[in-house]
């Protein structure tokens, strides 16, 4: 992995390790649908199957991507399976959107997902007791730190894109995304969020806690407090880093939206 840049991170991360996911055979159904995109004007309902397209029977996430992606503003027939229920086919036409090759492909703007009475045969449900659950925990919690921390400092270098920096904008998204998908995953997203704004709070950074504890540290080797001088000159520096982090963090969600 050492020849790896930071741009082979923005991309298929698996495909450049020479990693293939395992595609569930299972049928679509509808994860989650945006607001004003062809999936809503075309009535598609959180929870719906898709059953076909072009009369072409679909057995897949990958199979019904790869449709719609190839039919870019290119009316197509969809039948769909809605509480049991197959329903009338509908006509939806993918909307027209450059991926980053330059190339139009086909978007519904609907979040397509296994079926879950068949993806949830390939789950396995791990159970711990009080005690050892706390143990577990722990080490999340210090391995979680630990991976936050060693991303900021790459973020630094040049070694990981700035892309991955993100604000209340994308947050809220994958709350609203985690909370779909049930209130387990709802309250780990809280925990990651928590542990990160944890690790950003106790940064050396003036402003923050960790700046505080940098003065007391500082003043300890000292032996008198840090003049007023240098605390100010602090706090304007640790000023413009959170102003210049929280720009960052607002481009990303700003450009992520309108990317798609």
């Amino acid at each position: 992995m050492a020849a790896l840049t930071p741009a082979d991170l923005d991309g298929d991360f698996l495909k450049t390790l020479g990693i293939t996911r395992f595609n569930v055979k299972a049928p679509p159904e509808i994860g989650r649908v945006a607001a004003g995109g062809a999936a809503e004007r075309a009535g598609l309902k959180v929870g719906d199957e898709i059953v076909a397209l072009n009369n072409a029977h679909v057995d897949s996430v990958e199979q019904a991507i790869e449709a719609i992606r190839g039919h870019a503003g290119k009316p197509m027939i969809m039948e769909i399976r809605r509480d049991g229920v197959v329903l009338p086919s509908l006509q939806i036409t993918p909307e027209a959107v450059a991926d980053s090759d330059g190339r139009n492909i086909g978007r519904i703007g609907a979040v397509l997902q296994p079926l879950r009475a068949v993806s949830d045969k390939y789950r396995v449900e791990v159970r711990y007791g009080p005690v050892a659950g706390l143990g577990q925990a722990i080490a999340k919690t210090w391995d979680t730190s630990l991976f936050s921390l060693k991303m900021l400092g790459k973020m630094l270098v040049g070694e990981v894109s700035l892309k991955n920096l993100s604000g209340p904008i994308t947050i809220a998204d994958y709350a609203g995304q985690s909370a779909q998908n049930g209130w387990i995953s709802y309250l780990v997203f809280l925990a990651l969020i928590s542990i990160s704004l944890g690790v950003l709070n106790l940064l050396p950074i003036p402003l923050l806690d960790g700046g505080h504890l940098m003065y007391y540290i500082v003043e300890v080797f000292k032996g008198s407090p840090v003049s007023e001088m240098t605390m100010e000159i602090g706090q304007r520096v640790g000023m413009a880093l959170l102003l210049l982090m929280m720009a960052f963090a607002l481009y990303n969600d700003v450009n992520r939206l309108i990317s798609g």
